[in-house]
């Protein structure tokens, strides 16, 4: 079965989902949808698309689109993905799910009552270093996970554009950064229901943009004069069964090189799955660091959405359970929130 796919929102993030369904057999891209008109004509062109909207809700409307992939500012995910659901679409929406977490929940009963497919975008749980980690782990060979920590330091790294703009956004590395860092340790961990958390948010640099000589990623419609978002944000995250993570994420920071790393720790074993996979296993008395001989011992970028997308769409033809579940989106929404409310409190927050 041919599916015929639409795209919300083709910023620069759409283009991993474009690319990897136009490799899919089973994928017909046939519409765009964006508030540029400009960005229209030249993604159309590029990519031989040519129903092209500005207006979702047209989009939505037509009859002979099956799925969409939601790639728009984070404060309408929530919105769009319940009304692509009430027209009967599958849906995959970028992380995070939504802005609040009464968003997400509206979302969780719109996917209930519609009895389609939502994916959530937490692309690193579909690279092959984490699934290869993940059969090891669900082989025991790490045994009970205890412990966690994740980070993505940037030193100079706030795109700007609607990044920084806490009313499109809703925060800035916790909630672009962070989200991913967190899914993916918690995902690994097996899920363990989040009882408690504590966090600091700090604004103490901006975004920089004062700094020369070196270049950085600037999102569409940079502006250097805008930017309401947190530099960084730390956060201790306590779960039921007595393991917790620790994680901590930066658009900005004075440190020396960027930092991207993820550790779990066991009672049989180690692990460290970016910036490279790596297991840490006792034999005969000898600690062991373990390097699999695996294509992309990182997380790979590409690869990743491709796995995403066929995922999707998998789980769209054979009526399957996506990896990434709405119920995950909403869970994170609430470790999320209630990082924020911690900071803001200065109090730990139970769940």
């Amino acid at each position: 079965m041919v599916l015929k796919v639409g795209v919300i929102g083709i910023g620069s993030i759409s283009d991993m989902h474009i690319q990897a369904y136009q490799k899919h057999e089973d994928v017909e891209l046939v519409a765009f949808c964006d508030l540029s008109e400009e960005r229209l004509k030249e993604k159309g062109a590029r990519y031989d698309v040519d129903q092209l909207y500005t207006d979702y809700q047209e989009l939505l409307a037509n009859d002979s689109i099956d799925a969409v992939s939601i790639c728009t500012w984070n404060d309408t995910h929530a919105e769009i993905s319940i009304a692509a659901l009430e027209a009967g679409k599958h849906v995959l929406v970028e992380k995070p799910l939504s802005m609040t977490v009464e968003e997400a929940e509206a979302v969780e009963e719109a996917v209930k009552r519609s009895g389609k497919v939502l994916q959530v975008g937490f692309v690193r749980r579909h690279a092959d270093n984490a699934r290869i980690l993940k059969e090891f782990i669900d082989a025991d060979e790490l045994g009970e996970i205890y412990y966690a920590k994740a980070s993505i330091l940037r030193r100079l790294g706030n795109p700007g554009g609607w990044f920084s703009d806490i009313s499109k956004s809703g925060g800035g590395p916790l909630i672009d950064l962070g989200v991913h860092m967190i899914d993916l340790s918690w995902y690994l961990m097996g899920r363990p229901r989040p009882v408690s958390v504590s966090g600091n948010t700090y604004k103490k640099l901006g975004n920089r943009s004062h700094i020369e000589n070196l270049s950085f990623y600037q999102a569409a419609d940079y502006d250097p004069t805008h930017n309401d978002v947190e530099d960084l944000t730390n956060a201790l995250i306590r779960f039921e069964n007595g393991a917790s993570l620790f994680v901590d994420v930066s658009f900005s920071l004075q440190i020396k090189e960027e930092e991207t790393r993820a550790q779990l720790f066991g009672v049989k074993g180690g692990a460290e799955i970016e910036p490279e996979l790596a297991i840490v296993t006792e034999k005969h008395n000898t600690i062991l660091n373990v390097t699999p001989q695996i294509d992309h011992l990182g997380f790979h970028f590409e690869k990743a959405f491709t796995n995403e997308i066929n995922h999707f769409i998998e789980t769209i033809q054979t009526g399957g359970t996506s990896i990434a579940p709405v119920e995950d989106g909403v869970e994170l929404m609430r470790i999320i929130r209630a990082i924020y409310e911690s900071a803001e409190t200065g109090k730990e927050i139970y769940l």
